[in-house]
């Protein structure tokens, strides 16, 4: 297999003493060492092409059974050096204490010929000193949805990691997915991801919180050095222009979520990269009617923090929690304070791209914000498709005034309640009255508000029920269904002829369906 392995990781930063996943409180290290579990009968369900290209695996061998097991972790090569990152983080707003890769192995850094650096890690390989009661393993439903959104994602232009490969384990795993005392045996699953570097705001907050500094530093430094050589200067002011990318990456990504609809939906410390790379995919979901209250994470359902509209709240909030720890490395908390009005000032202006973009004018000012705000209340008024309204919008003309049955109809696949698209129709109408106005005074051509307005509004996003027929089918044995809408997500901004079913607005069945409106973090 054409890996060139590099694992920095491991080799420069302290690990654990002792080896295997026997369960642990693991004291001034930043890793464990411990080797994925078998699985009876490793099978590729599925895999990236353009991620295995970048890693230079063929065709060939994606196919061969030696890749399958290579990926289910039944065989290592012999530069891998496995292992397991020891964190902690906030959850839910809580300190955690250490939490760690209770399920994930990483197989080590590899360096494609681009020269770029990917480590590779399994997720559901077995247990690790950091799974606590738990196995390791993960169900192919969750593994499914993991897969098929970090390439999704990519494809939308949202930092994020990556995924090479999707394996069947042919071992049942037990799992509860409600929470509500009936456990059952599901079908488990590996997922090979891809990133950059998997540090998270955990991996610093948990020495911090023992009060390590040695390994605090350590970690700081490492990742400067690794992950971010372009940053010059030493010391308090070389780790506060650190700590400032961390947050204007943050501010990037999560205005990246907002323009199209991701709700991440368990944003604890521990989920948070100091790449500003969405990590992670457990209960997400998609906005399909316009609702900055909705979160996809059932054990969110009655505090609701992690909700679409709270976002880049929540953010700034683990952003300070990152800062909190931190503070330990400075003498004045100053540079600190600047990374994090760094954040604001960053997802000011992403936001107000965000809606330049997604209304296709040149560039939006305090008045269009506050038009952006009032359509946003109409939408959520009228239970209407954010997707699908924004892409149908790229139709109005400025030099038009339909009457407003007309107009009406244009938007009608995006409305879910024909009652609620009465009450707000005079609303909207008048709003849409005052957006042409808005437009003929803009500098953009017609034509170019509608390129803009194209590579803003996805026509596709992996809405929540297209994952769930694909899961259906798989669990029954079909697993074909997995291509099929990966290869749709692979160009969501184009039309794509002949795909439109893939484009239509949550159907009525799905409304309540399990994995079609509210995911419990069970995987």
């Amino acid at each position: 297999m054409p890996l060139q392995f590099d694992n920095r990781f491991i080799n420069e930063l302290p690990g654990d003493p002792e080896t295997g996943p026997r369960r642990r409180q693991v004291e001034a290290a930043a890793w464990s060492s411990v080797t994925p579990t078998p699985v009876a009968a490793p099978r590729l369900l599925a895999w990236s092409h353009e991620m295995a290209a970048e890693l230079g695996f063929d065709p060939a061998q994606i196919a061969s059974q030696e890749f399958a097991e290579l990926m289910a972790g039944n065989r290592l090569l012999p530069d891998m050096q496995p292992y397991a990152a020891n964190y902690g983080g906030h959850q839910f707003g809580n300190w955690a204490g250490q939490l760690g890769d209770g399920r994930a192995i990483s197989l080590g850094e590899v360096i494609a010929a681009s020269g770029k650096r990917w480590e590779l890690q399994l997720k559901g390989a077995g247990p690790t000193p950091y799974s606590r009661t738990a196995d390791g393993r993960a169900v192919l439903r969750s593994s499914i949805r993991e897969f098929l959104c970090s390439e999704a994602m990519h494809h939308l232009g949202i930092p994020t990691t990556r995924a090479l490969s999707l394996v069947a384990s042919g071992e049942p795993v037990v799992r509860d997915m409600f929470y509500d005392g009936h456990p059952r045996p599901e079908p488990g699953a590996i997922v090979c991801r891809v990133a950059p570097s998997f540090l998270r705001f955990g991996n610093f907050e948990l020495p911090a919180s023992r009060n390590d500094l040695a390994l605090l530093r350590q970690l700081v430094e490492f990742c400067i050095d690794r992950d971010y050589p372009q940053l010059q200067g030493q010391g308090e002011a070389l780790y506060g222009q650190w700590f400032e990318q961390i947050c204007i990456r943050t501010a990037q990504m999560i205005a990246g979520w907002m323009r199209v609809g991701f709700v991440h939906g368990v944003m604890n410390t521990d989920n948070m990269s100091v790449l500003g790379l969405t990590i992670d995919y457990g209960p997400y979901g998609w906005i399909d009617d316009y609702d900055p209250e909705w979160t996809p994470n059932t054990t969110d359902a009655g505090g609701r923090r992690y909700r679409f509209g709270w976002q880049s709240r929540v953010a700034y909030w683990n952003l300070g929690r990152l800062a909190q720890a931190l503070s330990l490395l400075f003498t004045d908390v100053a540079p600190l304070q600047r990374g994090l009005e760094a954040y604001v000032s960053h997802w000011d202006r992403a936001e107000r791209d965000n809606v330049a973009g997604k209304l296709g004018i040149d560039m939006a000012g305090p008045r269009d914000m506050a038009a952006m705000q009032r359509l946003q209340d109409l939408l959520q008024a009228g239970e209407v498709d954010m997707t699908l309204f924004f892409r149908a919008l790229i139709q109005v003309q400025a030099d038009e005034a339909p009457d407003l049955a007309a107009e009406l109809e244009l938007f009608q696949p995006a409305f879910y309640d024909p009652d609620k698209r009465d009450a707000i129709a005079s609303d909207l109408q008048q709003w849409l009255q005052a957006y042409r106005q808005r437009l003929r005074d803009d500098a953009l051509e017609s034509a170019q508000r509608q390129q803009k307005m194209r590579q803003a509004n996805p026509k596709y996003v992996l809405r929540n029920y297209l994952a769930q027929q694909v899961i259906d089918r798989a669990e029954q044995g079909d697993v074909s269904g997995i291509g099929e809408l990966l290869e749709v997500m692979r160009n969501p901004y184009q039309e794509q002829p002949g795909r439109e079913a893939f484009a239509q607005r949550r159907p009525d069945w799905a409304r309540d369906k399990a994995g079609c409106s509210m995911l419990s973090c069970s995987s």
